[in-house]
């Protein structure tokens, strides 16, 4: 144990509130004591699957709170349940809601039972899911449960703050807005603070000088592993101090320690370090050490297992309750007789609470599964006891606690049991009621994993493009600056960002100029740091602008794809339509040459972004007509360019800002009879290349470029395709098993096209190593058109030999 632990406390602040304010915060307190507790015997009842608490953070949450105005945000993690009571966005019945996984969002409002316990978040759209003013709000982001992942979204949040300041053209947006005063508040674990992203997220913070506040709970430990191991000197604010600002005016941050059992300091903290965050623009850092941890990391096991005694009995006594308890005895606030009275009323509202979110809860199942044994017990005077049905509606009638999974499961296994017996008005009604659980249940579970607002993708007006007699042809770079002009002044809230993007205008020259002419707000240079350029768009996102980040290569795409996975991708679906960030994230790879700069990770990608869209256009103008489709819809995607086509001559569109290119429909390349070919990006050219040495040779290679992985041919074309020629090929540059398999099951599982074959689908990808440098690097670890050519003849030489001899 550190001397600064068991350091004396300083004198008290004098504070301005009230007697009726200060008990306020004492019942809070107090009530959110309580709730942990109670949230941890449900769990051990097996009410519940997991919980994890906000226990011992109590006083400092309450806090913030204080200083936590209208307009302002927070993006935390899964103990701050006090200070979201505090604020008025949670309340305890709600919690326990969470808890339960109850699925409805009116009980739930932050998740729909989606997520764990302790995962917080407002509603910040309506029901068509549009956006609701938030600076008549007090607004929260919605949690994730990887530690250090609320760090990037946070920068952008605060990002947003500076950009409503200081570009003149978003005073307008009044609803998202007034004069970027909203402060960005963050929380985090003290264990938490030694992921990287943590870091390079406080220096990015530094470097913007935005208003991001961030509170670490300092309690010591990181589940079971002590601060030695977790932190340089056990002090975040001691590594950090390089970052104090040296005066006012100067850049960098403001850090405060403070007790986290002082509630007068933390009152006169936050209120001092929120002032000099709104006010001028500062970062902030507030450590609040000596906190405790009463039940231990989550209900998986007891903090007993790995803190000494000593540590033990020192959180007993240091616990910001009773520290609270005693300051308000001292200061002659309150009576013993008024402190009790208000902890015996906390533990009578938690059981209230509690009680009604279980009833809530359970009721509505305990209906569902009446239904469901009227229809059965009907099924069983139909069938007779001898069918075992009889013993099936016994289990479902005495579960005492049936989940909905317990109803499928049983009106399943009935109607498997009497199939092939003579249809009833009993198997009727349980088929009947078996759909309408399914559906009930998809809604439950399944929906919005994709906006449902009339701006999803779906919903853009399809504007065809259009090209003069003499449309000039231009570089593909040329055709992308044209595009993010337009789109540019079309709509004051699209930014861009990124490494390169600003002052030489991206390292292919797509945004040349357009610094210059928009200004460095709109157009802006970003320090090498992946995951915190996709954070500030994602924040910004959130609060109403439209960023497109850029990640220079797709190969870097590694160091955004985690935040990307687990935060913006499942926004909408953890949210149940709460909460949307319609991020663009601007990238390139494919051919090129060399390990790092050769990229198409696409299986990883397709693996971890479900949620968001990935769009692979072969050529620049698609690509311009996919992010005129993206700015106008409120979904988030991933648009991949080909790194070998910003010189390749396009015509330039007559209308490029305003023409769109639908989402999930294949273009026909080359029309042919014999076999199809399936493709996407740079192997466009490379697939066409084959298919004209094919002809040479007698055979008609349809070729089809799929344009965007996800959504992926939603309209069946390639199977309208099979249909005609009966062979597929499936080539992309990815590794073996990759894209080329996902490609494949959509369409021969998800189409059902299998049938359509006369001969086995083949898939032609690149090797399993990354590309050698060099072209013979490129040619031997890629396909290339000889490739697609000996896999296509020998496709057709199984079925006429004699017309297509052996080569090799």
């Amino acid at each position: 144990m550190s001397d600064a632990l068991l350091a004396p406390a300083e004198a008290p602040v004098h504070l301005s509130l009230t007697k009726a304010e200060l008990l306020d915060d004492y019942r809070l307190g107090w009530e959110s004591r309580h709730a942990s507790l109670a949230g941890r015997r449900e769990v051990f009842m097996g009410k519940a699957k997991f919980g994890i608490f906000g226990d011992g953070k109590e006083l400092p949450q309450l806090a913030m709170a204080r200083a936590f105005q209208n307009g302002d945000f927070r993006s935390g993690y899964y103990r701050d349940q006090t200070f979201m009571v505090a604020i008025g966005e949670l309340t305890w019945q709600q919690y326990f809601a969470q808890l339960y996984a109850n699925p409805d969002p009116e009980a739930d409002p932050s998740t729909a039972g989606r997520a764990m316990n302790g995962h917080f978040g407002t509603r910040l759209l309506d029901d068509d899911g549009k956006f609701k003013p938030q600076t008549s709000t007090k607004n929260s982001s919605a949690d994730i449960s990887p530690t250090g992942g609320q760090m990037p979204r946070l920068v952008g949040l605060a990002y947003a703050s500076k950009l409503y300041r200081q570009n003149p053209e978003l005073h307008q947006f009044t609803d998202f807005s007034v004069n970027g005063n909203e402060v960005a508040f963050g929380t985090i674990g003290n264990a938490s603070t030694s992921e990287g992203v943590f870091f390079e997220a406080i220096n990015a913070a530094g470097v913007l000088q935005v208003p991001m506040l961030m509170s670490v709970w300092d309690d010591h430990y990181g589940i079971s592993v002590p601060a030695e191991y977790q932190t340089t000197k056990q002090s975040i604010s001691a590594i950090l101090a390089g970052f104090q600002r040296e005066g006012e005016g100067q850049e960098g941050f403001e850090i405060f320690v403070v007790r986290g059992w002082d509630y007068p300091s933390l009152v006169d903290t936050y209120q001092r370090a929120t002032a000099v965050c709104r006010a001028q623009h500062v970062p902030v850092l507030i450590h609040v050490t000596e906190v405790t941890q009463p039940q231990g990391h989550s209900t998986s096991g007891s903090h007993e297992r790995y803190k000494p005694k000593a540590r033990l009995s020192w959180e007993e006594q240091h616990d910001c309750l009773t520290k609270f308890r005693d300051y308000l005895l001292t200061e002659g606030l309150a009576s013993e007789d008024e402190l009790a009275q208000i902890e015996k009323t906390a533990a009578a509202t938690i059981k209230q609470a509690r009680t009604t979110a279980w009833s809530a809860f359970f009721d509505p199942i305990q209906q569902e599964r009446e239904e469901a044994l009227e229809v059965l017990t009907k099924m069983v005077a139909e069938a007779g006891e001898e069918s075992g049905l009889a013993e099936l509606v016994n289990g479902l009638k005495t579960n005492v606690t049936p989940i909905r999974a317990d109803i499928v499961r049983t009106l399943r296994k009935a109607l498997r049991l009497v199939r092939g017996a003579r249809p009833s008005a009993g198997r009727r009604a349980a088929q009947r009621l078996l759909e309408q659980c399914e559906a009930e249940n998809a809604d439950r579970y399944n929906s919005y994993l994709f906006s449902q607002s009339d701006e999803a993708i779906g919903n853009i007006e399809e504007v065809p493009v259009q090209f003069a007699p003499d449309a000039p042809l231009v570089d593909g770079r040329e055709v992308l600056q044209a595009c993010f002009t337009a789109n540019f002044e079309r709509d004051p809230r699209i930014f861009a960002i990124g490494e390169d993007v600003g002052h030489i205008g991206d390292v292919n020259q797509a945004f040349a100029g357009l610094q210059e002419k928009f200004g460095a707000l709109r157009v802006t240079d970003t320090g090498i740091r992946e995951c915190t350029i996709v954070g500030q768009g994602i924040g910004a996102a959130l609060r109403g602008l439209r960023p497109i980040t850029e990640i220079q290569y797709l190969d870097y795409l590694l160091y955004a794809i985690q935040i990307l996975s687990d935060d913006v991708a499942c926004l909408q679906y953890r949210t149940k339509g709460g909460q949307k960030a319609p991020l663009i994230v601007r990238t390139r790879g494919h051919r090129l040459e060399g390990i790092w700069h050769s990229g198409s990770p696409i299986q990883m990608i397709l693996g971890a972004i479900r949620g968001m869209h990935l769009c692979v256009p072969r050529d620049m103008t698609q690509a311009a007509g996919f992010y005129n489709t993206l700015l106008r819809s409120d979904e988030p995607a991933i648009v991949i360019e080909c790194l070998n086509g910003y010189r390749l001559k396009e015509k330039l569109p007559a209308n490029i800002g305003e023409f769109t290119l639908p989402l999930g429909r294949p273009e026909v390349l080359r029309q042919g009879e014999d076999l199809t070919i399936v493709t996407y990006g740079s192997m466009c050219r490379i697939v066409l290349d084959a298919a004209k040495q094919l002809a040479e040779v007698g055979i008609s290679a349809e070729v089809i470029d799929v344009q965007t992985l996800l959504p992926f041919d939603t309209d069946q074309l390639i199977a309208d395709s099979l249909r005609k020629t009966g062979r597929v090929i499936f080539a992309d540059e990815d590794v073996p098993g990759g894209a080329t398999a996902y490609m494949m099951q959509q369409v021969l599982d998800g189409q059902q096209a299998y049938q359509l074959l006369d001969s086995a689908p083949r898939c032609i990808a690149a090797q399993a190593h990354r590309p050698p440098y060099g072209s013979d690097g490129d040619y031997f670890s890629k396909p290339n058109a000889e490739d697609v050519f000996d896999a296509a003849y020998e496709l057709l030489r199984e079925t006429d030999p004699a017309k297509f001899p052996a080569i090799y």
